[in-house]
């Protein structure tokens, strides 16, 4: 038992049947509200804009949508994390189709057009999940067409365009009041495959994005400042990768965008802006200026807790690489958490050291048929504030949660606890019952059974190390330098991370910078011959983080220091 609480918000919401996971009352995902108002319908394609890169974009529709449809496909960019979204069960395909061969690129897109109709047809529900809005440059349009032909009901879900979202997030405004009052929107290439007539905007004098020219770019700028009739010193930007931790961009003059492209090796997908406003980006920059951008993270929980932290890593500008270096198996003897379960009644404390073993013990209530008024009289103990809050989820509060998440302090509050001490003096013994994992530190029973608590340790869950398949993964990520910062969330993320890269281990991860949630966790570390790079202060995820973004910031204002991105 140690500092690996708190994994998710503070705040705790009710439950409610809104499928954003970007804010309060998030459906859960894996789970559907099928009949639900609003739900994704029998029979109806759903045309959705996934926005731009950063999964936070996508709207309430959208996600109401992603959560209940039977079928999901999605293009090729669209950020993994929105499929989290998607229900247990759901058909879910990537119909991607980069590459510059037209004709291919075309049959392709029939392909899709045809399979939409069918599923339809079929009577199947179906978000076709389509990278930034659907109906700009997405051919969103043309699979509307079909199905309207075919006589499949459809309904748009329009979505935050790249051209809206990069430059937003590279701090450039499209319009100004005093610089630019318009926009023009226009593909590098056309349908036919030739270059755009940049003749059309010899009279726009506002700001002028194009989209799909990356590719020929040398070409866009020779007609924007050719036909197009424009100033070859007119400021200019290349964004890549926009509203992702990934996010690259290049500006200068127009008639020099090309080799600073090449020069910094820009690719696509990437939008170019053209005009005055461009030179706003010093001044309004502010995701690339994020201490933890560009940052990739290595989040080692299993997938299914992943997703909290992975989030507050995005929220803070960097990347979450999730990798889980343990993996959650039922407990060696159910039988005893069943048992425990029933005996409820004969508690006088029931204590919680995990959101696991909160998930584990309500899994088994549930199958039991009871609910929180099992617990009675019972005072309930949580070792942090991460695990509180998975009991408040689940309908019942903590009453004992210690200032420090450690099992000493826990077992300290459970002993000072006015009620709990009131018992122990009428009437002792108190009777406490340790849900938890089937190996941890056995500091808290000892201390409280030190005090004359009567103390039944129930493991509710194990946790077995990652398979070799996820050993190879992480070498090749470490090996490629595709992690930057690994999370360490635990004593027991420490050692399951050690005995999984093996011998060598600490020369592995001695390439990337160690984050501790706190002192017991770096002790574990150094015992096990890592160098910790930062110790949060406060021991919870989001403390971890705060003290990362220290960490980097101060890094940042150091002499001689290089904003990358």
């Amino acid at each position: 038992m140690n500092e690996r609480e708190n994994y998710g918000s503070l705040t705790v919401f009710p439950k409610r049947n809104d499928p954003s996971e970007e804010g309060p009352g998030a459906a859960a995902p894996g789970t559907t509200n099928d009949g639900a108002p609003g739900a994704a319908r029998p029979g109806v394609v759903y045309l959705v804009g996934a926005g731009p890169g950063d999964p936070g974009l996508l709207t309430l529709r959208g996600a109401e949508l992603l959560t209940t449809a039977d079928v999901v496909l999605h293009d090729e960019l669209v950020h993994p994390a929105l499929l989290d979204r998607v229900r247990e069960g759901a058909d879910v395909r990537s119909v991607g189709k980069r590459g510059g061969d037209r004709v291919v690129k075309d049959a392709k897109q029939a392909e899709i057009d045809a399979e939409l109709v069918a599923l339809g047809l079929a009577g199947r529900s179906v978000v076709r999940l389509k990278g930034g809005d659907p109906f700009l440059f997405g051919r969103g349009s043309e699979e509307a067409e079909a199905l309207a032909r075919a006589g499949v009901p459809f309904e748009v879900v329009p979505g935050v365009c790249s051209p809206l979202g990069a430059t937003a997030y590279a701090g450039i405004s499209l319009t100004h009041r005093h610089i630019a009052s318009s926009v023009m929107i226009v593909s590098g290439v056309t349908r036919a495959g030739r270059s755009f007539d940049w003749s059309e905007l010899a009279s726009v004098r506002g700001t002028i994005c194009v989209l799909m020219g990356m590719q020929a770019l040398d070409a866009v700028v020779a007609g924007l400042t050719g036909p197009g009739q424009r100033d070859p010193a007119t400021p200019a930007a290349a964004i890549q990768w926009g509203t992702r931790a990934d996010q690259r961009v290049v500006t200068g003059r127009l008639d020099e965008l090309p080799r600073r492209v090449r020069e910094e090796g820009l690719q696509s997908p990437a939008v170019i802006v053209v005009g005055a406003v461009t030179g706003l980006r010093d001044a309004l920059r502010w995701f690339d200026r994020k201490p933890l951008f560009g940052k990739r993270v290595l989040v080692t929980r299993p997938r299914h807790q992943a997703r909290s932290t992975s989030r507050l890593v995005r929220l803070r500008g960097g990347e979450a690489v999730e990798l889980a270096t343990i993996e959650i198996h039922p407990p060696p003897d159910p039988t005893r958490v069943a048992e425990a379960v029933r005996g409820l009644s004969g508690y006088h404390a029931v204590v919680f050291t995990s959101e696991n073993g909160v998930a584990c013990f309500f899994k088994e209530m549930e199958r039991l048929g009871l609910d929180a008024r099992a617990f009675g009289p019972a005072r309930l103990a949580a070792i942090g504030v991460g695990t509180a809050a998975a009991l408040a989820a689940r309908g019942v509060r903590a009453d004992i949660v210690p200032r420090e998440f450690r099992g000493e302090e826990l077992a300290e509050a459970i002993l000072a606890d006015p009620v709990l001490a009131e018992r122990r003096a009428a009437r002792p013994p108190v009777r406490v019952l340790l849900a938890r994992a089937l190996v941890a530190r056995e500091v808290l029973p000892e201390r409280l059974r030190a005090a004359g608590c009567e103390v039944d340790v129930v493991p509710v869950y194990e946790t077995r190390p990652a398979s070799a398949g996820r050993r190879e993964e992480l070498l090749r990520a470490l090996s490629a330098g595709e992690i930057d910062v690994v999370l360490l969330t635990s004593s027991s993320t420490v050692d399951s991370l050690c005995d999984l890269l093996g011998e060598g281990a600490a020369a592995r991860l001695d390439r990337v910078l160690l984050a501790s949630i706190g002192p017991i966790t770096t002790a574990t570390a150094e015992k096990r011959g890592l160098r910790i790079g930062v110790t949060a202060e406060v021991s919870t995820t989001a403390g971890l983080l705060d003290a990362l973004d220290r960490h980097f910031t101060a890094l940042q204002g150091a002499p001689g220091s290089a904003r990358s991105g």
